[in-house]
């Protein structure tokens, strides 16, 4: 069966493309036809710096922003240093802890650095801008922001939001119930100041986003019964297989900061995906055309097993997180890892050892015996567990397989390396220092 060809070019069919790909959640009215007469239009995303990286949830507004400067719209990645010392009650069962200066100051300037990797910022007409909300709410006196937005929301109003419903019962605080306003505020003063048209989120933020076209009626003038601005909201990801997206079988956060989360943990991640989960991710993740996606879909479906899908998807976002040459990387560990035969390159072990975070040694540990040693670096709980695993054959040093229990460490790979296999699964590269 022929593939439906893709959406037209251009921002006229932005909404299209999200609707194939079941991201899109809701739209003002009017958005369609605004976007269909394909004049530009200038859209922003906020980001929460309450921690020092994104993560892989933030992938979704990053590649909206892409896939609105790719079409012909202007981007706007706002960091929110000055929400982000109140905190938002959106998605969230309990109040947040509220950060020091000096930390949110250290989390913007990474989060924005991340965030200028992705999108396009060579001087042209779909250019993209990085702000800073702290620059104007920090500015903001208390009695100004009462008297010019804080009159404009009445409270029934407010508390009919699902983000403050979802929260009275388990306590909500004046600190985070004021968040939408100062949301909305922004919208406004980015409508007025930097031309923005559209605020685009996710699904929970949808009260806030209306709040501040809202405000934008309200203050705009003339009288308008229809907000001039636009929202746009993105639904909020459900793994299919019910696993948690963004979550390592560790149950670790899966971060693009490559400190947090190592390019070949990320490959990993997307290489392991349950089946069920990678065509709702090839989708939202990738910007294929639907031919390729199909394709995909139908590789997943007669030849499951080679996980073809998983592997072009796992090598593109790494690709776009971490660059190609870091993707090409984890490939190459990934795929040395998981060979049957022992990897007798030096630079390569090296690789692996750093990709996973592997475990050193020194001299002194070498000499102790191989029992020792599993222990002493984390491969086995315990001295008696490693002599348990050695005597069971369980253990593999530089393809060499080693039953006896008071066995010496076999020489190092180029006097540095041990790759040393426990069982059929675990693999990991010893560093032997010098001491």
């Amino acid at each position: 069966m022929t593939a439906a060809p893709d959406p037209a070019p251009g921002l006229p069919g932005l909404l299209d493309d999200l609707e194939w790909r079941g991201i899109l959640h809701a739209a003002t009215p009017g958005l369609r036809e605004r976007l269909a007469t394909g004049r530009p239009i200038t859209a922003y995303n906020g980001f929460d710096p309450s921690a020092d990286s994104l993560h892989v949830g933030h992938l979704i507004p990053i590649l909206g922003l892409i896939r609105l400067q790719q079409r012909g719209g202007k981007p706007v990645a706002l960091v929110g240093g000055g929400t982000g010392m109140i905190g938002d009650p959106s998605g969230r069962s309990s109040e947040r802890n509220l950060l020091d200066a000096e930390t949110l100051a250290r989390n913007v300037a990474s989060i924005r650095a991340q965030l200028e990797w992705f999108l396009d910022f060579s001087p042209g007409p779909v250019q993209a801008v990085m702000a800073n909300n702290y620059d104007w709410l920090g500015q903001l006196s208390l009695i100004d922001f009462l008297r010019d937005v804080g009159k404009h929301f009445t409270v029934p109003y407010m508390l009919a939001k699902d983000s403050v419903q979802q929260r009275l019962e388990r306590g909500l605080s004046f600190t985070e119930f004021s968040y939408m306003t100062l949301q909305a505020f922004d919208f406004a003063t980015l409508y007025r100041d930097y031309g923005v048209e559209m605020q685009l989120g996710g699904a929970d933020q949808w009260g806030n986003i209306t709040a501040g076209l809202e405000l934008i009626r309200r203050t705009s003038g003339g009288g308008a019964e229809v907000s001039p601005a636009h929202g746009m909201a993105y639904k909020l990801l459900l793994a299919p297989s019910g696993a948690k997206f963004g979550k390592s079988e560790a149950g670790e956060s899966v971060w693009l900061d490559p400190a947090r989360t190592t390019p070949y943990a990320f490959y990993q991640y997307w290489l392991n995906l349950d089946d069920r989960d990678v065509p709702t991710y090839l989708r939202w993740f990738t910007m294929w055309p639907r031919e390729r996606i199909g394709a995909l879909e139908t590789a997943i479906a007669e030849r499951p097993d080679a996980r073809e899908a998983q592997r072009e998807l796992a090598l593109d976002v790494t690709a776009r997180v971490h660059g190609e040459a870091e993707a090409r990387a984890a490939v190459a560990v990934s795929e040395a890892l998981f060979q049957r035969e022992p990897v007798a390159d030096p630079a390569l072990l090296a690789r692996i050892h750093a990709a996973t975070n592997g475990p050193d040694a020194t001299p002194d540990a070498v000499a102790g015996g191989l029992a020792a040693l599993l222990a002493e670096t984390g491969l086995a709980a315990s001295r008696s567990e490693a002599r348990r695993l050695i005597s069971g054959g369980a253990i593999t040093v530089n393809g060499q397989r080693i039953a006896d229990q008071g066995a010496a460490v076999p020489d190092p790979l180029d006097g540095a390396w041990l790759e040393v296999r426990v069982g059929k699964r675990h693999r990991a590269v010893v560093r032997v220092t010098r001491g």
